[in-house]
């Protein structure tokens, strides 16, 4: 019976120290060449390697009231393996304005995808706002896939301003460019374009551009120094290909969210701004354009 006693509590004693044991992972080789690659360290858990970007670099302040890295200032990535041997890549950066959209070009260019822009606080100084990143193939390549991106926070210079000029656009050869008429509404000039290509239903409603399913661009200035914003309205697969478009002409992305709940099929909206000679704008405008529906209806 004694001896019964102390197997039980052997055993049990075992189980306890041998816990750790089970629940330690060794870093996979290619894992490690990642770490290395992005010359950070990381942790490997439940299959997953993640690295943290925490930024240590701000002094973050909500409301006024002084808050630490790890109260969400911490961004990330991780890696884990799929059913083919490749790997899945998410994340969640966190970026100041400046850093926005540079960072952005950088995993668009290097074959990333970025899937959401927000902001997750009110009152926080500095701004800072969350890119969810996705990426699939080898985890060597998608290191140096994300690496330019991750090289970029913390080292990129802030953007310059001046004073709007007032408003003498041409707005015809706006249209011309973009290809649609627009309305003037005191100095500002809006272009609107329903989705009249998609039928998009919720609890059996049609959901039209007039329920806000519309991509528009509103222009203000003049023709030399002109401002444009706007939102996009697409679908899944048009996102990455708006936002290489996007970027490409040297408008800056500043959200990527959705609009509408439990509509079919799903759309995603991105809100965009930029500034500069208004025929450049009313270009880069077109360029998004062109992405969505290939060919269909506008």
């Amino acid at each position: 019976m004694r001896k019964r006693i102390i197997g039980g509590f052997l055993l049990m004693f075992g189980i306890v120290i041998s816990a750790p044991l089970v629940n330690a992972q060794e870093v996979p080789t290619d894992y490690q060449e990642v770490l290395k690659t992005v010359g950070k360290s990381g942790d490997y858990k439940q299959n997953v390697l993640k690295v943290n970007i925490p930024r240590n670099d701000l002094h973050m302040t909500i409301a006024d009231y002084p808050v630490p890295t790890p109260f969400g200032f911490g961004g990330w990535f991780a890696l884990t393996k799929a059913d083919d041997g490749t790997d899945v890549m998410m994340g969640d950066l966190v970026l100041l304005e400046d850093e926005v959209n540079p960072v952005m070009s950088a995993l668009l260019d290097h074959g990333l995808e970025v899937t959401a822009l927000h902001n997750h606080f009110f009152w926080g100084k500095p701004q800072v706002y969350f890119m969810h990143v996705h990426g699939h193939g080898k985890a060597v390549d998608l290191a140096n896939e994300i690496k330019p991106a991750l090289d970029l926070i913390g080292h990129t210079p802030p953007s310059s301003s001046s004073a709007p000029a007032k408003s003498t656009l041409d707005t015809a050869a706006i249209a011309k460019i973009v290809g649609h008429e627009g309305e003037q509404n005191g100095r500002v000039y809006k272009i609107t374009l329903g989705r009249d290509d998609l039928t998009v239903k919720e609890m059996g409603a049609t959901i039209n551009s007039r329920m806000g399913l519309n991509t528009w661009a509103a222009f203000v200035g003049t023709n030399e120094d002109a401002a444009v914003a706007g939102d996009v309205a697409m679908l899944e697969s048009e996102v990455t290909p708006t936002l290489k478009a996007l970027r490409a002409h040297g408008l800056n992305v500043v959200a990527i969210h959705h609009h509408m709940l439990n509509t079919k099929p799903t759309i995603i909206f991105l809100h965009y701004w930029g500034r500069g000679p208004a025929d450049k704008l009313a270009t880069g405008f077109k360029a998004a354009l062109d992405e969505l529906g290939k060919g269909g209806k506008q």
